[in-house]
């Protein structure tokens, strides 16, 4: 792979981290005040874009072990972190805005059996707005080095923010994209499973053949 490749992978991971800042920093602020003015057209594209790039966060792992002599599919591995941050940052950005409200009662909401109904399938979307804080706040090298094995058992919470978000959209915006990335996310997982543990069942035949 050409240097080139490279620079345009750190290029596009620093911009995505920009962004993200961008968004937590002025997002909030920026709803609270003109966020009226917003047609649901336009708050339904974050929501989409959000989805998109969580979908290229659990699809890519799974493609790059499926296709491991590709060199420029594992490459794009190294993207998951600025794509995660930027589709945790949307949906906290709408958090923190909901939160900021004058005399905000989104926190009391949470203990209420409304927050966590099924009848407008709200339980998937607050789902996926808790595991995206904590996968927001994780998605660090300090969290990381404090959190030790702790650290990937945690970014595992990334399977349901992505399925809550999408059956979210699925269910009650009727996303075809969300069923097609949904589908799309669980075969290649379980294909990548399949491929992982049929080369572990092969390996140690092949060197007992070669010994």
């Amino acid at each position: 792979m050409s240097k080139q490749f490279f620079k345009i992978i750190a290029l596009t991971q620093k911009s995505l981290l920009g962004i993200s800042i961008a968004l937590l920093a002025f997002g909030p602020v920026a709803l609270l005040i003109w966020g009226y003015l917003l047609p649901m057209s336009v708050i339904g594209i974050f929501y989409t874009i959000s989805l998109v790039s969580v979908t290229f966060v659990m699809s890519i792992r799974p493609l790059a072990d499926i296709a491991n002599d590709v060199p420029q599919i594992r490459a794009l591995v190294i993207l998951r972190k600025g794509f995660g941050v930027l589709s945790a940052s949307i949906i906290v950005t709408f958090l923190l805005a909901k939160l900021i409200e004058p005399e905000s009662v989104y926190l009391a909401s949470i203990f209420t059996s409304a927050y966590w109904s099924l009848d407008t399938f709200s339980l998937f979307a607050h789902l996926g707005d808790i595991t995206g804080v904590i996968l927001l706040i994780t998605s660090n090298t300090f969290s990381k080095r404090i959190l030790g094995p702790w650290w990937k058992r945690v970014q595992k919470l990334a399977y349901v923010y992505f399925y809550a978000g999408a059956l979210y959209e699925m269910l009650a915006l009727q996303s075809t994209f969300a069923m097609v990335a949904m589908g799309m996310v669980t075969v290649l997982v379980l294909i990548a499973w399949v491929k992982k543990r049929f080369e572990k069942v092969i390996a140690p035949a092949t060197t007992n053949v070669a010994a």
